[in-house]
């Protein structure tokens, strides 16, 4: 009768134990948000994109150009000589601007943000901006238009830009001065 009860007893006791089972979720996500977020943000950019056009159009005498980086831009001034450099990565860039919305009213003046010197991709600066003076010479002005995400897109500067703002900005580079020579 003990080899019963011990026989029971173990078959009971590996019987009851089996692997965990792995929980399932209640429910599974579809990435349908981002889906949403994506046909959102090509919205927003055909609107953005059709407002720089309607000014581009309004203005025929001034000749445009569209960067590969999704913005547009004209020269104020624009140096013709070859020899000068465009910045590169790890150059100080001396320069000026101000941001205006696409109506023209301006939202920080050249006063407003003063003369920056900015280290090419080794610093923070907004997308737009960032790439621009990659397209510029010491000397030059050129007026770049930004759709909201190639400026502060989504939040803004928490400040005086709100959120999905387009701005034209004018650039004015003063010095680019090689890393080479920093170093």
């Amino acid at each position: 009768m003990r080899n019963i009860v011990l026989l029971i007893s173990t078959l009971a006791i590996l019987c009851s134990c089996k692997p965990p089972e792995a929980r399932r979720p209640i429910s599974s996500k579809t990435g349908s948000f981002i889906d949403q977020s994506v046909v959102r943000n090509k919205k927003l950019y055909a609107r953005e994109k059709a407002s720089f056009e309607k000014l581009m159009q309004a203005n025929p005498e001034t000749e445009y150009m569209a960067s590969q980086n999704g913005f547009w831009y004209y020269y104020n001034t624009k140096i013709e000589n070859d020899s000068l450099i465009k910045p590169d990565f790890g150059d100080v860039v001396n320069f000026n601007y101000n941001l205006k919305t696409i109506n023209g009213q301006t939202i920080y003046s050249k006063k407003d943000i003063k003369t920056q010197n900015y280290v090419m991709d080794k610093q923070e600066l907004f997308s737009g901006l960032r790439e621009g003076l990659k397209l510029m010479k010491a000397g030059e002005t050129v007026t770049f238009m930004f759709p909201s995400q190639k400026a502060f897109g989504y939040y803004g500067d928490e400040n005086r830009i709100g959120m999905n703002v387009p701005l034209i900005c004018e650039v004015t580079v003063n010095s680019i001065t090689d890393s080479k020579q920093i170093n």
